[in-house]
């Protein structure tokens, strides 16, 4: 009933102002290299996406400065809605990290919808000695600033579960980013990093293959895809909870019918049942809502890691 509502809506008249839109193909720029999982989320629904508009969605991987590259490009184009930016915790915290950016990246952007949620998995390379989280606590106290943190780059999603690891547990260690995912996996599996945060779907396969070791997850609940291993919070660091979400948005100044109409596509596509399924394998949790909903939940999402960015 949901799915036939969100047709009929896409098929009612728009106002003029969208009635002619999308006229030519939409791009939408990923500021994270392929492969990680706000490139995965793009990738799943970029086609039944853009079946619903009528025009195919290209996607943009331009990687770079905590996310910030890609922003400032998706920032300076039209406010026509052919150009869309998708980006996920990033960019509630670019203001705090990267004060003289020339733009506002939350004023420079109008949000569209919010995409999807997924639980990261704390994994240490087999060389570090701690079998559970208690024990890599202890590692980590003993190593101080010698133990390496690999992650995707300053602002990423990644970056801030550490942030917060470090707070919420008394700990250090040095951060260590690279452009993209895979360059941090392949230096993590080769012993020149230690421990990281990051993508379940991407790290736990290569647990269960021995070349990694998983001891927690970082949301409040236990993962679906990985119900035995303990929450960080469960295993003793209260309060903890952190998770890679994704968001639409378009440059300030996008008629509203526009945004409405994308986020419409973006609903009807969410209810497809062969995009849940691609979710689920990815451990993706759909995180569903419009223009005024993403709005709430980003700026929620802002002042919660700038607080914790600034102490």
């Amino acid at each position: 009933m949901r799915r036939r509502s969100l047709l009929a809506a896409l098929a009612l008249p728009w106002p003029a102002v969208a009635q002619g839109y999308p006229d030519r193909p939409i791009r939408i720029i990923v500021p994270f290299a392929a492969g990680g999982i706000i490139d995965v989320v793009a990738r799943i629904l970029a086609e039944p996406v853009g079946r619903q508009l009528g025009q195919p969605l290209v996607i943009e991987n331009v990687p770079g400065a905590g996310a910030t590259i890609g922003a400032r490009a998706a920032a300076r184009a039209a406010p026509d809605g052919h150009t869309l930016l998708l980006n996920g915790a990033a960019h509630a915290v670019m203001a705090a990290l990267y004060p003289d950016l020339g733009f506002d990246p939350l004023g420079a952007f109008a949000p569209i919808a919010l995409l999807g949620d997924q639980p990261f998995v704390l994994c240490v390379n087999p060389a570090v000695p701690a079998q559970d989280v208690a024990g890599f606590l202890a590692w980590l106290r003993a190593k101080g600033d010698a133990a390496n943190f690999a992650t995707t780059g300053i602002g990423a999603a990644s970056h801030l579960a550490a942030e917060l690891l470090k707070q919420r547990a008394g700990v250090d260690f040095t951060l260590v980013t690279y452009r993209g995912t895979p360059q941090a996996v392949t230096d993590l599996l080769a012993g020149r990093a230690d421990f990281m945060i990051d993508s379940q779907t991407l790290l736990a396969p290569l647990a269960q293959e021995g070349k990694l070791r998983a001891l927690a997850v970082t949301t409040p609940r236990r993962s679906r895809l990985l119900p035995a291993l303990p929450t960080l919070a469960e295993a003793g660091i209260a309060g903890y909870a952190a998770s890679s979400w994704q968001a639409l948005y378009a440059p300030t100044g996008t008629p509203a019918p526009i945004l409405d109409r994308v986020a419409a596509a973006v609903a009807v596509a969410q209810a497809d049942p062969a995009v849940q399924a691609r979710y689920a394998e990815q451990g993706i949790e759909l995180l569903q809502g419009g223009p005024a909903e993403a709005t709430r939940f980003i700026y929620a999402e802002a002042a919660k890691w700038t607080a914790l960015l600034k102490r």
